[in-house]
């Protein structure tokens, strides 16, 4: 018999309130202070939010998340399509710098259909890749491989969004 691979925190995912009333990114966007690095977050400008998301994909994924409380690209407003656009590539920029990446993968999960975990708050998912790092554990076990906490991602990436003006949370 093979022995069961475990991936316990992400119990906290599947069992943890969904409430309805509140959305995790607007209360990220409008964090101030140490809140803004319990909530992982890197930079809020003056349109958008840099996250690091919360149950990721691969280590160092990110999030760039317009102010608007909107759930589908054709309820934002030009303005904040432009600028999320313009944070995505700059977010990817500082990423590949920051870790290394050889790649990274950029998307939008619009509709709960579609794979959103967030529906309800339209969001852009930058995943960094590296050659080998898919292997078969998600295959397999459905089970992602993560070498490093989210806290020490996020002192990792914290200085390399400090040239962005915005508000975000000390480093100390």
């Amino acid at each position: 018999m093979k022995a069961p691979l475990w991936a316990p925190w992400r119990m906290e995912y599947i069992l943890g309130p969904k409430d309805k009333t509140r959305c995790v990114f607007c209360e990220a966007v409008a964090a101030r202070g140490d809140d803004l690095r319990e909530r992982r977050v890197l930079v809020v400008t003056d349109r958008c939010a840099i996250l690091l998301n919360t149950y990721p994909f691969n280590s160092s994924h990110l999030l760039v998340v317009p102010h608007a409380h909107v759930s589908d690209l054709e309820e934002m407003s030009p303005e904040d399509h432009a600028a999320m656009w313009s944070l995505v590539r700059e977010t990817a920029i500082r990423l590949r710098r920051a870790v290394g990446a050889q790649g990274i993968n950029v998307g939008m999960n619009l509709g709960q259909v579609a794979g959103a975990g967030i529906a309800d708050h339209a969001h852009v998912h930058l995943v960094p890749r590296w050659l080998g790092d898919t292997n078969f554990m998600p295959v397999l076990a459905d089970v992602h491989v993560m070498p490093e906490y989210l806290d020490e991602t996020w002192r990792k990436l914290h200085p390399y969004f400090a040239d962005l003006p915005g508000r975000r949370a000390p480093l100390g």
